[in-house]
């Protein structure tokens, strides 16, 4: 399993001196499960989601879109049924894979991507875009870049707190979300719980971009350590 250590025990990763940042220890394994066309396993501290993906196949009833693939994407939590926070997950999720994934390249088909959380110590949503990613790239499926997570927490002194644990993001004012492309950085999807003002969203944004750094190089070296063996 290819692994990157780089924070301190258990806890989300203040910024760093100097403009840096630092993260949870994270790691990944692509091709885990035989019957997806692509699976990935992403660990970040101790969350870690797991991610199937199927497709393109065949489309079903009235999904089918003439000049690009119909993406779905289904988010199933540790224990219990899919609720209303899923739900609105999946939205990001499917805005943020339609953001980058090539969907016209096999119109009138289905891609199915499926996300199984198998704990949460927070960060879930930007685990669960990491694990996304990594499964496309599994899949082979053709991609205009790559995209991750980054989760950063507000605490009420102004500091930020990147990739928050669960207790830090119950502490903070406000918790945010970035998915971040890899060309040019653009932000894919953003999403925020609590207040805080604009210059501090801004603040957050500019150390999500920074910490994307980071992430992207992980996908690089997991991906040729992948191919180096094969």
């Amino acid at each position: 399993m290819a692994a990157a250590a780089e924070e301190e025990e258990g806890e989300g990763g203040k910024m760093a001196a100097g403009g840096g940042c630092c993260l949870r220890p994270f790691s990944c394994e692509q091709g885990l499960l035989s019957r997806p066309d692509g699976s990935a396993a992403f660990l970040q501290g101790d969350t870690s989601v797991l991610a199937g993906l199927y497709g393109p196949a065949e489309v079903k009833g009235s999904k089918e879109l003439p000049d690009r693939t119909a993406l779905e994407v289904l988010l199933r939590p540790k224990v219990g049924l899919p609720g209303v926070l899923e739900r609105s997950r999946e939205q990001q999720l499917r805005g943020s894979c339609e953001g980058v994934l090539l969907g016209v390249l096999h119109p009138r088909t289905a891609v199915t991507l499926v996300l199984q959380v198998l704990s949460d110590a927070g960060s879930l949503l930007s685990c669960c875009l990491n694990a996304a990613c990594l499964g496309l790239l599994d899949a082979g499926l053709p991609l205009s870049s790559l995209f991750c997570g980054v989760t950063c927490a507000l605490r009420p002194d102004g500091t930020i707190v990147l990739d928050p644990t669960t207790r830090q993001e119950q502490e903070a004012c406000a918790v945010l979300t970035f998915a971040i492309a890899s060309v040019e950085r653009k932000v894919l999807m953003a999403t925020a719980k609590g207040s805080c003002s604009v210059e501090e969203m801004q603040q957050c944004l500019a150390a999500a971009q920074r910490a994307a750094d980071t992430i992207f190089q992980f996908y690089r070296d997991s991906v040729r350590r992948k191919y180096s063996k094969s």
